[in-house]
């Protein structure tokens, strides 16, 4: 059974940071060659298979083993979106990892027996680096790069191919290692191991881990969720859609400025990679701390409504707006689904027809009335819209006992997390919603 570990790497210098972006952002030049060079065969009727060898231009660099791993990764891709086609599915061909005027997503991958980590006191992680950047940074012919590692493993077993990425909005360099661990330990592990963690179930596999949950996925909120547990989760993405229209906007004046014939500028180029990457990494966020939550709660199936027709058809400018550039669903459903096989829960996408307007009193949704995040309805029910919706979706689509539903709890974006620490009463970002509004019909 495969887990991942992720934790955060940090250089120590100013000098070893420099040093690890180079070594992703040639990991990435690697992958938009390939990707460009596989591109040109597939729709020029070529074989995406037959490509050049990049080993000499990179292995400088990054080094053999990596160029050989981020080949392996594309190759992998491709080999993916094949089989989606095979299987009728709509799937487009492997992209970029963007381009240098614009931006990329600087990532790399390092084979399992190529780095090492160390946890403790002083936990830090070695790798790879090819020659040219050791003979830069005044690293030894036998010396790898040395970075910390901040953040504990959750999972102990044989390591495999490590993932390491930056994120510019937050200045951040993350990694992710996946472990083999066997079925036998994960059936072994219990709560007791785990002392810190009170009332919690920790691994997916117990025949304790057997609660769920259901989202529905908003334009005014992003996620609202509720478990068979009894907790509801709403995470309000208003200040984060007002962030992203200031920045339209402004994009907008801009465009608006430049001399007939132009259609960008390096300053609107920026902008449109700020908004996306401030978007990307709150809902990055969101989905971890979502799930981390669900996953302590001992939710093993999370059920997600399917919106494609809905994305397609919707009337509203603004509510379009929403969900294709700021929403952006496709994306966030592909991150959900990875962090939820990360930690081992299952993700199930099914129909939510209806959810958002029926009453959980009398079952009617042809009288019901919404306005802004109020359902009301003629029996007298009034409670908050989308968490009614997740309540009713989980209703239809789980078998188990549903307890009471406890006092939902509202989160807010700061630019870092979803979550603050706590006070005597509230948290300025983890806000009790109003029980008159979000009784949900109790």
């Amino acid at each position: 059974m495969k887990r991942v570990n992720t934790f955060e790497v940090v250089p120590q210098t100013e000098n070893n940071k420099e040093c690890l972006l180079r070594l992703l952002d040639a990991s990435a030049s690697l992958w938009n060659e390939l990707t460009y060079e596989r591109r040109q065969n597939y729709f020029g009727d070529g074989d995406v298979w037959n490509t050049s060898e990049y080993r000499g231009r990179y292995n400088g660099v990054v080094g053999s083993a990596t160029v050989q791993q981020v080949t392996r990764k594309n190759s992998e891709a491709w080999r993916s979106f094949f089989a989606l086609k095979e299987k009728g599915e709509y799937a487009n061909p492997p992209s970029y990892w963007g381009n240098e005027e614009d931006g990329r997503e600087l990532r790399t991958y390092i084979r399992c027996n190529q780095y090492t980590i160390q946890w403790g006191k002083r936990s830090r992680l070695e790798i790879p680096v090819g020659q040219e950047l050791k003979d830069e940074y005044g690293l030894g012919y036998h010396e790898r790069l040395r970075l910390e590692v901040r953040g504990n493993p959750k999972w102990d077993g044989k390591q495999g191919r490590l993932e390491l990425e930056y994120d510019e909005v937050s200045d951040t360099f993350r990694a992710f290692q996946p472990v083999a661990v066997p079925d036998s330990r994960l059936d072994s592990w219990k709560i007791k191991d785990f002392p810190e963690v009170e009332n919690a179930q920790r691994f997916r596999n117990s025949p304790l881990a057997s609660e769920e949950a259901a989202l529905d996925v908003g334009a005014n909120n992003l996620v609202a969720c509720s478990t068979t547990t009894g907790n509801q989760y709403l995470y309000d993405s208003r200040e984060l859609f007002g962030r992203f229209r200031e920045t339209t906007d402004e994009i907008a004046r801009l465009q608006s400025k430049l001399r007939e014939g132009r259609y960008s500028s390096k300053r609107i180029r920026r902008l449109y990679r700020q908004r996306t990457k401030r978007r990307d990494h709150a809902q990055n966020a969101l989905v971890r701390d979502l799930v981390e939550r669900l996953y302590d709660e001992g939710v093993a199936t999370v059920y997600v409504g399917d919106l494609t027709d809905v994305l397609e058809t919707h009337w509203s400018v603004r509510v379009n707006e929403k969900t294709h550039n700021f929403w952006a669903f496709k994306k966030f459903i592909h991150r959900l689904a990875c962090v939820c096989e990360e930690y081992g829960i299952s993700l199930e996408v099914e129909s939510e027809a209806w959810t958002s307007q029926t009453c959980p009193e009398c079952g009617d949704h042809d009288a019901t009335v919404r306005h802004e995040d109020t359902l009301t309805c003629p029996c007298g029910f009034e409670g908050h819209a989308d968490l009614t919706a997740s309540e009713t979706f989980l209703r239809e689509n789980s078998d188990s006992e549903i307890r009471p539903m406890a006092r939902p709890v509202r989160f807010e974006w700061d630019d870092h997390d979803w979550s603050g620490k706590p006070h005597p009463h509230e948290s300025p970002k983890e806000v009790r919603t109003d029980p008159q509004v979000a009784s949900v019909g109790r």
